[in-house]
């Protein structure tokens, strides 16, 4: 189980801290929050009990084995983050050759360079795309998809064999070429929006096909759902996060670093990145994410953290048990450099500086808390995924927000067709 730790934030002062009382909410007020989240009608919760779509991904998965080299997601924002994050937290950093399972490539920009170079890579008759647009109109995938779907013809390939969409159950342009070109395809559930859809399909699919537990995923979130649903705030960790960030934000924190220290757990900044802004950004309202990583940061942007406005909170991911343990040697242990190192490990060093950074921190009334994590696995990763969901559906009714809509982003799209409409 993942635990909050909440320690340092008392110990700042009034004017930047959260006192123990202030976190003293009533089962009541909790309650009524959790009415308010499920009279929204939204899905993320509901759909960790979607049994037949993971006999289905299991099914597939089992049905394809063996037979691709590369896996390719085309998609972009919550199409793709939350893909990412599992494959960077959970999967070899620096090559698949030690692993049998079929590389991974989330291609979730439409950078011309970035997408060539992919295809430099790949080779098509062994790749299997994986198309993922919660509309179905998603115009920057549906762009990627037809630039590879033409490389397929090209080679006379049985696209059916090759394409995999991950879409709107009913409308729109993919689920339209899916039912007239037999193309396999998986539902995104209608009350579950992008950037809350990472324990869908939209990652469990790919997680399944290079090897992920993915059930262990659903099970890490069905854990952080139990706590969810408690009204009591000392087991309700997604409730406390928001309560934390709500009354730091009136008190002038409008910005939230996320410091992972762990350099297989920093993508998710950019999924959490990605839930918090388009969430809660808002009716003037929001909280600006931003990340970065320990220990690389505190060489470079912890001065700012330390000595600049203190308009921030600080939450650290922290990692209790690493799969490795590696010894620091012994070399020069008797120079004052470095005679503290002795008989020392790069777990116990990373851990300490950690722990430094905090209480530097805190020193300098910096609000800081902690999310300690027993080992990084599919069962942490899910319950960091639904608790941060969680936490954000909670900091919408503080803020008296709508945590499942986008205007801003579709005012973007919206231009971006005008302007091809006016090139015409």
């Amino acid at each position: 189980m993942i635990t909050l730790d909440t320690t340092n934030l008392h110990k700042v002062d009034s004017v930047n801290g959260i006192s123990v009382q202030e976190l003293q909410v009533s089962a009541s007020e909790i309650e009524s929050d959790l009415t308010k989240i499920k009279s929204r009608g939204q899905g993320f919760y509901e759909i960790l009990d979607n049994q037949k779509l993971f006999d289905e991904i299991t099914e597939y998965a089992q049905k394809v084995h063996g037979k691709y080299k590369y896996i390719v997601v085309l998609g972009i924002g919550g199409s793709a983050l939350g893909t990412i994050t599992l494959q960077k937290s959970l999967m070899h950093e620096f090559t698949c050759q030690l692993s049998k399972s079929p590389q991974l490539f989330v291609l979730d920009n439409i950078d011309p360079d970035y997408l060539h170079e992919a295809e430099q890579v790949i080779s098509l008759p062994d790749t299997l795309f994986i198309v993922v647009s919660k509309s179905g109109n998603t115009i920057e995938t549906l762009s990627q998809y037809f630039y590879f779907r033409q490389k397929l013809e090209q080679q006379n390939l049985n696209l059916s064999e090759h394409f995999v969409f991950i879409t709107d159950p009913k409308t729109g342009l993919l689920r339209e070429i899916s039912n007239s070109e037999n193309i396999p395809a998986f539902e995104v559930p209608e009350n579950v929006g992008g950037r809350f859809s990472v324990l869908t399909a939209v990652s469990l699919l790919p997680a399944a096909l290079i090897g992920l537990d993915f059930r262990a995923l659903i099970d890490g979130a069905k854990q952080a759902r139990e706590s969810f649903f408690s009204p009591d705030i000392a087991i309700n960790t997604a409730y406390k996060i928001a309560k934390i960030q709500h009354s730091l934000y009136l008190k002038g924190q409008h910005i939230n670093i996320m410091i992972p220290y762990s350099s297989k757990l920093a993508p998710i900044n950019e999924w959490y990145s990605q839930l918090l802004a388009e969430s809660i950004g808002k009716d003037g309202i929001g909280i600006t994410p931003v990340g970065a990583k320990g220990v690389t940061d505190q060489h470079s942007q912890n001065q700012l953290y330390h000595d600049g406005p203190n308009d921030k909170l600080i939450m650290f991911l922290e990692i209790l048990d690493f799969k490795n343990h590696l010894v620091i040697p012994n070399y020069y242990s008797e120079h004052p450099a470095v005679n503290f190192l002795k008989n020392s490990s790069f777990n116990e060093l990373i851990a300490l500086e950690a722990q430094g950074t905090k209480d530097s921190l805190t020193s300098q009334n910096r609000p800081n808390l902690s999310l300690q994590i027993p080992a990084l696995n599919e069962h942490s990763i899910g319950y960091l995924f639904f608790m941060f969901e969680a936490s954000i559906a909670f900091l919408g009714e503080m803020f008296n927000v709508n945590a499942y809509d986008q205007p801003g982003v579709e005012l973007s799209k919206k231009l971006t067709k005008q302007y091809y409409e006016r090139k015409a």
